[in-house]
C-alpha cells in the first residue's frame, strides 16, 4: 500500500493536480484582506462581517500563504516533484550512455520508408549519408558491411527528453525559490519627506514592516537614506478636459544613500521601477504625494504638534485625504481630517477639488473631533481618523471647519490654533525588499522556458539506412541502392517529410538529382 501510494504521490498527472490545487488555493488571498499586508483591513472586515468573519478567521482565510493547509499543498507539490523528476533524470542519463540498436531485418514495416537508387559507389553513398545525418544533428553508427548491405544507424532528438526534466528541474528550483522569498525574505514600507532627517532601516523605523518566518530583527542591516528632493512632471500639454491632464508623467527622487548610518555617503537617483541596492536590499521608490509641515498649538500657546504630515493622493489633481492626530492635546485628544488641495477650486457639485497636481493655489480644508484617537488597539491608517469614540468640533451650531493655506494660522473655538508652513515639501513612498531567491527564480524561469520550448520543438527520431550495391564490387556506379525507414517516439505527422528531406540532401550532397521513391505512412 506504501509503494502504491508513493508512485501516485510522484506520478506526473498527481504533480500537475497538485499545481494546479496551489493556485486554487492561493485565488482566496486575492479576494480577502490579508493580515501581513494589511491587518488594519481585517479588523475592519471582521468588525463588519460578525457571524462570516471568525469562521473565516477559524480557516486562516485572512492568512492564506501562512496557512497549514497551503503549507501541505506546497510541501506535497515540492514531493511530488521530487519524487517525479529525479528517478527521470537517472533514466534518461543512463539512456544517453545506451548503443544505439541494431537496424530491423525488414525496414518496410516501419511507420516511414523510401528508396533512392543513386548513381555513385556505396562508400560515396555512405559517406554522404553519415554527413548529412551529422551535419542535422544526428547521432550516428556505422555497421560493417555484411553480404555486400553498409547499414547506418542514426538517432535525434534525445535533447526532447533533456528539455522537458530542465522544465521540470527549473519548476521544482522555481518553487523552492519562492519558498526561500517567504521564509527568508521582508519588506518594509515607509514615509519619507523630501528634506527631511536620513531614515535608517530597523525594524521601528517602517510603517509597515512583513517578517518572514525565518528573519529575525537583527537580520535588519541599519543602512540609510534621505530623500533631498523630488522632483515630479505632470501632463501639462492637453486640455483641461482631457483624463491624461495632471497625470503625473514622471518622478525622479535624489538621494543620499549610506551602507551604515555613519558611513559613507553616496549622492544616487531613485526611479520607478529602478531600484537602489543597500546591502542586499533593493529600495523602490513606489508613489509620492504632498506632505505640509502641520503644528498645533493649545491655547496656551504649548506646542502639541509639529511635524510634516503626508496626505494620499485620490485623483490626477491630487486631492488628497489625510488625518492629524494630537495625542497630546488635553483634556481630550484632538483629531483633525480632511483634504489637502495643490490647486484649489470650489465645484457647485463636488465640493472643494484640486485642478491640477501642482502647487498653484494649495489650500488645507479641514474639520475637528475630539475624544479618543485610539479606541482599541487595532492599527490604523495614518491618511484616516477612527471616530467611533470622538466627537465633532462645533462652532455654536454647526461644525467645525477652516480652509489654511501655507502660512496661515486657524483657531478653533477652545482657542487651540493649527497652522501651515509657507513651504510644501513632497513626501516618497519607499519600499525596501529583501528577496534571497529572486535571482534564482529569474534563472530558473528561463532555464525551464528554453526547456519548455526544447521539448515542443524537436523531435525524437530513429533512422534506418541500408546500402547495397548491385555492381561487382564498390567501383561499379550503376545500381547503388538506399532503403531507409525511419521511427518517432510518439505521434509525429512529419515523419515521412523528414525521411524525404534525409535522401534528398544524400543525393544532393552526391551531385545527382533527387528523385523521390517514398514509400507508404504507415
Amino acid at each position: 500500500m506504501l509503494r502504491w501510494l508513493w508512485r501516485q504521490l510522484t506520478s506526473m498527472r498527481t504533480a500537475l493536480f497538485l499545481l494546479l490545487l496551489l493556485a486554487v488555493a492561493a485565488v482566496p488571498g486575492s479576494i480577502f484582506p490579508q493580515r501581513s499586508i494589511d491587518a488594519g483591513r481585517v479588523a475592519t472586515y471582521l468588525e463588519q462581517h460578525k457571524t462570516v468573519g471568525p469562521l473565516l478567521d477559524k480557516l486562516s482565510m485572512f492568512d492564506v500563504f501562512g496557512s497549514p493547509w497551503f503549507a501541505a499543498i506546497y510541501l506535497l507539490l515540492l514531493v511530488s516533484l521530487v519524487g517525479c523528476v529525479l528517478p527521470r533524470c537517472a533514466i534518461h542519463l543512463k539512456a544517453l550512455r545506451s548503443p544505439l540498436p541494431r537496424v530491423p531485418k525488414r525496414i518496410e514495416r516501419l511507420p516511414a520508408t523510401a528508396e533512392r537508387d543513386v548513381p555513385a559507389a556505396s562508400g560515396d553513398v555512405v559517406a554522404a549519408a553519415r554527413e548529412t545525418l551529422r551535419r542535422k544533428g544526428y547521432r550516428v553508427r556505422v555497421d560493417d558491411p555484411v553480404d555486400g548491405t553498409q547499414a547506418i544507424v542514426a538517432e535525434g532528438g534525445r535533447l526532447r527528453e533533456t528539455g522537458n526534466l530542465i522544465f521540470h528541474l527549473c519548476l521544482l528550483v522555481l518553487v523552492l525559490a519562492v519558498a526561500a522569498d517567504h521564509l527568508m525574505g521582508w519588506r518594509g514600507d515607509v514615509i519619507v519627506p523630501e528634506g527631511s532627517d536620513p531614515f535608517v532601516s530597523a525594524v521601528g523605523s517602517y510603517n509597515t514592516l512583513d517578517l518572514g518566518p525565518w528573519v529575525r530583527t537583527s537580520d535588519i542591516k541599519p543602512w540609510s537614506i534621505t530623500v533631498d528632493h523630488l522632483d515630479v512632471t505632470f501632463e501639462k500639454d492637453v486640455a483641461k478636459s482631457s483624463p491624461q491632464y495632471g497625470q503625473p508623467r514622471d518622478f525622479v527622487a535624489s538621494v543620499t544613500t549610506s551602507p551604515t548610518p555613519n558611513g559613507k555617503q553616496t549622492k544616487r537617483t531613485l526611479e520607478v521601477n529602478d531600484a537602489v541596492k543597500l546591502d542586499g536590499t533593493s529600495v523602490y521608490l513606489l508613489g509620492n504625494g504632498y506632505a505640509p509641515m502641520i503644528t498645533v498649538k493649545s491655547p496656551a500657546g504649548k506646542v502639541l504638534y509639529h511635524q510634516e504630515t503626508p496626505f494620499l493622493p485620490q485623483d490626477n489633481g491630487y486631492r488628497s485625504v489625510g488625518a492629524i492626530k494630537v495625542p497630546a492635546a488635553s483634556p481630550k485628544q484632538l483629531g483633525f481630517y480632511g483634504f489637502f488641495l495643490p490647486t484649489a477650486e470650489f465645484s457647485n457639485t463636488q465640493g472643494p477639488i484640486s485642478t491640477y497636481a501642482g502647487l498653484s493655489n494649495p489650500e488645507l480644508v479641514i474639520g475637528a473631533y475630539q475624544g479618543t484617537l485610539f479606541p482599541s488597539s487595532l492599527p490604523q491608517s495614518v491618511y484616516s481618523l477612527d471616530t467611533q469614540k470622538m466627537t465633532q468640533v462645533m462652532d455654536g451650531n454647526k461644525p467645525w471647519n477652516a480652509v489654511v493655506r501655507p502660512g496661515q494660522t486657524v483657531k478653533l473655538p477652545d482657542g487651540t490654533t493649527i497652522s501651515m508652513a509657507k513651504t510644501v515639501p513632497r513626501w516618497a513612498g519607499l519600499s525596501a525588499r529583501y528577496d534571497p531567491g529572486k535571482g534564482t527564480a529569474l534563472t530558473a524561469a528561463l532555464l525551464g522556458l528554453a526547456g519548455l520550448i526544447m521539448s515542443m520543438t524537436l523531435r525524437r527520431r530513429r533512422i534506418f539506412v541500408k546500402i547495397r550495391t548491385g555492381g561487382a564490387d564498390d567501383t561499379d556506379t550503376a545500381s547503388t541502392l538506399i532503403s531507409a525507414g525511419a521511427l518517432a517516439k510518439g505521434e509525429d505527422p512529419r515523419l515521412q517529410v523528414a525521411l524525404d528531406a534525409l535522401l534528398d540532401g544524400v543525393e544532393r550532397r552526391l551531385g545527382t538529382t533527387p528523385t523521390s521513391q517514398a514509400g507508404p505512412a504507415r
